[in-house]
């Protein structure tokens, strides 16, 4: 004989009826609070030169290699192929980044220019000072066992089921782990 239903904690999952953690202690929630803080201390430098984060971005993943293509920019920045584009022909218009020649045409290559190599150090030398501040009142192996963390959080949560199917890309491992 089937127990009567008492309320809707019979209905719910033995996994839901466990106390829902506090959300001071929500892994989302901690992470964009963490993110909003950092990008504060480093928006002032962006926007003193006319760029939004996204820009930014691209100019700080590029500073990193002669040139990459249209899809590894999106998964390394984290964004959305429609906006890539747009932030590719305003980077260009600034004359900041250039189209770079491909035997395969599907593939959009760039690359920073003159320009945007230089603006890029002179972001970084403007900005530098507020990463050392930030590293000294944090700790610089905290803040390097930290970012070891984090991507080692992503790694984990890529290889989980379902996170493909995030419907922004996932970034691969800087750290070649």
């Amino acid at each position: 004989m089937p127990e009567p239903k008492t309320g809707a904690s019979h209905d719910a999952p033995v996994a839901q009826q466990k106390a829902l953690r506090k959300f001071e202690k929500s892994l989302p929630i901690a992470l964009l609070r963490a993110r909003e803080a950092t990008t504060r201390l480093f928006k002032p430098f962006i926007d003193s030169h006319e760029l939004t984060m996204p820009q930014w971005r691209v100019l700080r993943a590029l500073a990193d290699a002669e040139a990459l293509d249209a899809k590894t920019l999106a998964e390394r920045c984290v964004i959305l192929p429609p906006s890539l584009t747009r932030i590719f022909r305003s980077l260009t218009l600034r004359g900041l980044i250039a189209p770079v020649e491909c035997a395969d045409a599907r593939r959009h290559m760039v690359r920073l220019t003159q320009e945007g190599r230089a603006l890029f150090k002179e972001v970084v030398l403007e900005s530098e000072p507020t990463y050392r501040q930030l590293a000294q009142a944090f700790g610089p192996d905290r803040l390097d066992t930290l970012l070891d963390l984090l991507n080692e959080l992503r790694d984990t949560v890529q290889t989980m089921d379902g996170a493909e199917e995030s419907p922004l890309p996932l970034l691969r491992s800087a750290s070649g782990r």
